[in-house]
């Protein structure tokens, strides 16, 4: 079986594999589909999971992860890396911790190797997926919402927190009060040249930026945020 490679993140003594494979299928499709998916996946080497609350597909992902231990395609569920996301309906102080154990009980797990800010947005309580109107996108306080996410590394829930779709703005704002850095930033970036690339986006200090793409049939266009220049 091929080893994928894998880079040390934050803190952490378990280090990142440095590909991983995504959650979010468009147009959704059914618990059986997702599942074969991430076994075939564990068959050929994936060990990084990558999900979200918005995405639906935690739950999915749990059922798959006894199935794999089943077939003994692994010994624990300490040979898997899983991410999972806050969305921006809980992106406030005292909504962070509750978000996150939601998002594991739907998981099945104690704990998520890496917790991320889904984007620098807060979001109207009524939204529960995308395209998002502008009007349902609600005052921001970065650094309430960090704060959050930093008591949920303090409290063994994720082993590490990071972001996503921040800009180098966001970044230096987050940082300047940041008591616990994010260990990544994970940016959209495709070949395909009607998407913008945002590598613009530079690390600071220990905070990698680490790229995801769409395979296929994934339009930018659903969601009018994503052709936003700045988040």
């Amino acid at each position: 079986m091929p080893m994928i490679p894998e880079i040390t993140v934050g803190s952490r003594d378990k280090p990142m594999p440095i590909v991983g494979i995504g959650t979010s299928p468009y147009p959704p499709v059914d618990l059986e589909t997702v599942k074969s998916a991430i076994l075939e996946a564990i068959k050929v080497g994936y060990r990084h999971f990558d999900t979200a609350f918005v995405y639906n597909t935690e739950e999915y992902l749990a059922a798959a992860i006894p199935e794999v231990l089943r077939l003994g395609l692994i010994n624990s569920r300490d040979e898997l890396f899983i991410t999972t996301k806050l969305f921006g309906i809980f992106a406030v102080r005292d909504q962070v911790v509750p978000a996150i154990k939601m998002s594991l009980e739907k998981l099945k797990l104690d704990y998520v190797d890496m917790y991320l800010t889904h984007m620098p947005l807060r979001l109207s309580p009524m939204m529960n997926g995308a395209p998002v109107p502008k009007e349902h996108i609600l005052p921001f306080d970065i650094q309430s919402a960090w704060e959050g996410m930093e008591e949920c590394q303090n409290l063994g829930l994720a082993k590490a927190i990071g972001v996503s779709n921040f800009s180098r703005k966001k970044l230096e704002e987050l940082l300047s009060n940041a008591k616990i850095p994010p260990a990544v930033n994970q940016v959209r970036s495709n070949c395909i040249g009607k998407f913008r690339v945002v590598l613009q986006i530079s690390p600071f200090g220990s905070c990698l930026v680490f790229c995801f793409c769409f395979f296929a049939g994934f339009k930018v266009e659903m969601n009018p945020l994503w052709q936003q220049k700045e988040l």
